[in-house]
């Protein structure tokens, strides 16, 4: 479990990296300043929670079992909330309108509130 937390930190940051300067440097022209933050606050939470999956491979408080189950909350999460913002981010530099994914991103809000509530309870009742 824990190589595959460290493989899913490690391609989560690398491509918040990526999109952050993506962001910075491609959509600059673009995106208004407005959508530039929105667009910024999903490359924020999905570094967030590339260095809590290497937190939670390093941690030996929490069972494999409890890692699992936070690794396919955080998963989702991400995608559904940092993926959903970026297209909703971009969506009037797009031809596609993707203001239907709105509903989307407070999904992965809750995902990603499950996960770290889950390693609160898998910490709380370790003996």
């Amino acid at each position: 479990m824990n190589k595959k937390l460290v493989l899913a930190a490690s391609v989560l940051g690398l491509s918040a990296i990526i999109l952050g300067a993506f962001g910075a440097h491609g959509l600059k022209k673009i995106l208004t300043a407005d959508e530039l933050i929105t667009f910024e606050t999903g490359v924020k939470y999905q570094m967030y929670h590339a260095l809590f999956l290497l937190f939670l491979a390093s941690n030996t408080l929490v069972s494999e079992s409890a890692k699992k189950v936070i690794f396919y909350l955080v998963l989702p999460g991400v995608l559904f909330f940092s993926g959903s913002i970026y297209l909703l981010a971009t969506n009037n530099a797009t031809a596609i309108d993707f203001s239907y994914l709105g509903p989307i991103t407070p999904i992965g809000g809750l995902l990603l509130i499950l996960a770290w509530g889950k390693l609160f309870v898998a910490v709380f009742s370790k003996k």
